[in-house]
């Protein structure tokens, strides 16, 4: 009989897991890259306080899967 090794599951991580606000240090919901490679940290009062005025520089985001961005509805409708 030949035995087969099973990779261990991938286990799922917060996309920002331990990163803290640019702002304030709060716990962060959002990553949003800018040109140059830029990376913006936001906690989820932030990150929706300043959503209008990221989408139109932002190139990517990348949000907490808990979070729900305001301004990943016009990031999607913009591209």
């Amino acid at each position: 009989m030949t035995s087969t090794l099973t990779p261990p599951p991938l286990t799922e991580e917060r996309p920002i897991a331990g990163e803290r606000c640019d702002r304030c240090s709060a716990a962060a919901k959002l990553r949003v890259t800018l040109a140059e490679d830029i990376d913006l940290v936001f906690c989820g009062h932030h990150a929706n306080q300043y959503a209008e005025k990221l989408v139109p520089i932002a190139i990517d985001f990348n949000a907490d899967p808990e979070f729900e961005w305001r301004g990943s509805d016009l990031m999607t409708s913009e591209n």
